[in-house]
């Protein structure tokens, strides 16, 4: 059998069919079930790709999780849900589990369609104590004794978000959880024996109703008394578990604990599943990428991976043809800062993803990584736009939104100059509708005051970087898609283009087909069979979403009996820009026939890009159907479509 598809012995993971079963397990045996349950990961991971560190180090949480708490009846949150493939593995759907991030197959993330045992889906982060701490009070209005679990990493909890949760979590009484799952950032004393004993006694009854009955009595003491003897309460405390902010917020906490140590872990979950007052908060200490089984463990570089050789560990690479266009943006900015000192570059948490780490190696005091804080990272970008300098928020596409009150309160309504670098624009792949840069064009050229620009390919991203950095007067920014360019060249210098001016890139006389961003390529492609057809087509790049080349659109709608808009983004979005000024200038009121396409109007389920933007209608042999059906050709059987000539 070849190694990438070798089978591992797991005896004891074979006989868990159910959660149920799991239960059955004598404790004794648990160990062996979280060390089968890691091996059956990593050979999962290994044919199908995906998030890989998170996952490994939250192995044995999984498994004392799933055995305390009654799941799914309790509910079971995890943050992001990077982490909960051993999750899955454990409720059902081993059987599938070689099919995760694949088309028709497992989602990447939890999924309320996919199973019971996914009660809220995740993608985003920081989204879990909110969540969780609904359902608590839910079931507290109903007189259910149900318990929700909300399993946050110290990433995530960085995010103001989870302080709002947190503020409000006594509402929910005994009926919230939150495991803190501290897997980098040390905000706690070291982990051990002593530290498991005292999290023990912590979290018992005895002490929690003694902690209860003090809480009672000072409130009968007279205030300054009361106050004085709170204070000492919390302060020994303090020095014994490391911390009381999460008391602060109305969370008992308990910890730090050892997450890789059943015989520490499941007494402790046991306590607190049974203790009569709540809400806790559990510190749980883990290591990402914990059982690692290659020499080089690297937390960023083993966070998501391709398919990869199970003995080795030698990654599935296709060499690359064209630079990414991400790179293609770190790199213009590294060149267009060596000539101004004011340009300066801000990530939210994905430093690697974003290109930065490339940009900080050169500009290390212009680098700034607010962590999972979007919201904090725009304003913070329009603060620098206000003493002059020159902000990039580069940010996904689909993290962007988290963000989006900030854009509009803070730098639009201000016209401030901030520039966002949009990576991740339109479809991403395996990672799905949570991830998708769908609808970034609507949501920022429906804006006053900004200027929208989507790049065709790397040298055009090039171009559109140094525009940017050249507006001074209002925000403006430049979208463009995941993974490597099309392969033309890059000039050695990115010019700043004339805003607002689209081009036309082939001249034709029949149809009409205005392009915004990276479905150029298909444009051209679908223009070739339209000329095979003997259709005459013009493709033209339209660069801008906003200000629209006007001047661009009249003359294409004088000239063809079709025009046809193509775009990666959302109803409302390019096309609905077109189409509006069209109708105020009386331009759809003769026999011109327009058409507008775009991602359809509903959430995609993950598969590969291509795929998915075949169903969207939005490559070569979805324009050329559009095209045909515009003009009322009823044989669109032949969709077959050749190489694009060259622009």
């Amino acid at each position: 059998m070849n190694a990438l598809t070798v089978q591992p012995e797991t005896p004891l993971l074979d006989t868990i069919g159910s959660v149920e079963d799991l239960r059955r397990l004598p404790k004794a045996r648990l160990r062996q079930l979280a060390d089968e349950l890691r091996t059956e990961m990593i050979s999962a991971v290994s044919m199908t790709g995906g998030h890989f560190g998170a996952g490994l180090g939250v192995v044995e949480l999984t498994v004392a999780l799933h055995y305390v708490f009654d799941t799914p009846h309790d509910r079971l949150i995890w943050d992001v849900g990077h982490q909960a493939y051993p999750h899955k593995i454990l409720t059902g759907r081993r059987d599938r589990i070689r099919t995760i991030r694949q088309g028709g197959g497992l989602s990447p993330f939890t999924k309320r369609s996919e199973s019971a045992f996914d009660p809220f889906g995740a993608g985003h982060s920081s989204t879990s104590i909110s969540a969780a701490l609904g359902m608590a009070v839910a079931n507290k209005l109903a007189g259910s004794k149900r318990q929700s679990i909300a399993v946050i990493g110290d990433g995530a909890i960085s995010a103001g978000m989870a302080y709002e949760a947190m503020n409000n979590a006594e509402q929910a009484d005994n009926r919230l959880i939150v495991i803190l799952n501290d897997n980098d950032m040390s905000i706690a004393p070291a982990v051990g024996a002593m530290s498991a004993y005292l999290a023990r006694i912590l979290s018992s009854r005895s002490f929690l109703t003694l902690r209860d009955f003090s809480k009672k009595f000072l409130k009968i003491l007279p205030k300054p008394l009361a106050d004085r003897a709170r204070l000492a309460e919390e302060s020994a405390r303090g020095m014994v578990t490391g911390s009381t902010l999460f008391d602060e917020l109305g969370l008992y906490y308990v910890g730090p604990v050892d997450g890789h140590n059943l015989d520490h872990l499941l007494p402790i979950l046991e306590n607190v599943r049974d203790a009569p007052h709540g809400p806790i908060l559990i510190h749980v200490v883990t290591e990402k990428g914990h059982g690692h089984p290659f020499a080089d463990p690297n937390a960023e570089k083993y966070h998501a991976v391709p398919k990869f050789n199970v003995v080795t560990g030698e990654k599935q690479k296709s060499a690359p043809k064209a630079p990414t266009y991400t790179n293609v943006f770190a790199d213009t900015l590294i060149d267009l800062a060596a000539d101004d000192d004011k340009i300066v570059a801000i990530t939210a948490a994905m430093p690697s993803g974003t290109g930065l780490n490339r940009f900080e190696k050169a500009y290390p005091d212009r680098t700034f990584d607010v962590g999972i804080a979007e919201q904090h990272a725009v304003t913070f970008a329009a603060g620098l736009a206000c003493e002059g300098y020159k902000p990039f928020a580069t940010i996904y596409s689909t993290f962007l939104q988290r963000a989006y009150d900030q854009v509009v309160h803070d730098v639009a309504v201000q016209k401030l100059p901030v520039r966002f670098a949009i990576d991740r624009a339109g479809l991403v792949g395996a990672d799905g509708p949570t991830h998708a840069g769908s609808f970034d064009i609507t949501y920022l050229a429906s804006l006053p005051n900004f200027i929208v620009m989507a790049a065709a390919d790397e040298a055009e991203l090039r171009h559109m970087v140094a525009t940017a950095a050249s507006i001074d007067d209002r925000p403006s920014a430049v979208r463009y898609p995941r993974g490597e360019g099309t392969g033309v060249d890059l000039p050695e210098k990115g010019v700043p283009l004339e805003i607002g001016k689209g081009r036309i890139v082939r001249h034709g006389s029949k149809i009409a087909i205005l392009s915004l961003g990276a479905r150029l390529d298909e444009a051209l492609k679908a223009a070739d069979a339209l000329e095979a057809r003997g259709l005459s087509t013009t493709v033209a790049d339209a660069r801008f979403a906003k200000p629209l080349d006007s001047r661009l659109v009249q003359d294409l709608a004088a000239g063809h009996e079709l025009l046809l808009t193509v775009e990666e983004g959302s109803i409302g979005g390019f096309g609905a820009h077109v189409m509006d000024y069209m109708a105020d200038e009386g331009l759809l009121d003769g026999g011109l026939k327009v058409r507008a396409l775009k991602l359809p109007d509903r959430f995609q389920d993950h598969d590969n890009a291509g795929a998915m933007y075949a169903d969207a209608g939005l490559d070569a042999a979805g324009i050329v159907r559009a095209v045909l059906k515009a003009l009322g050709h009823n044989d669109l059987s032949d969709m077959t479509v050749d190489r694009p000539a060259s622009a």
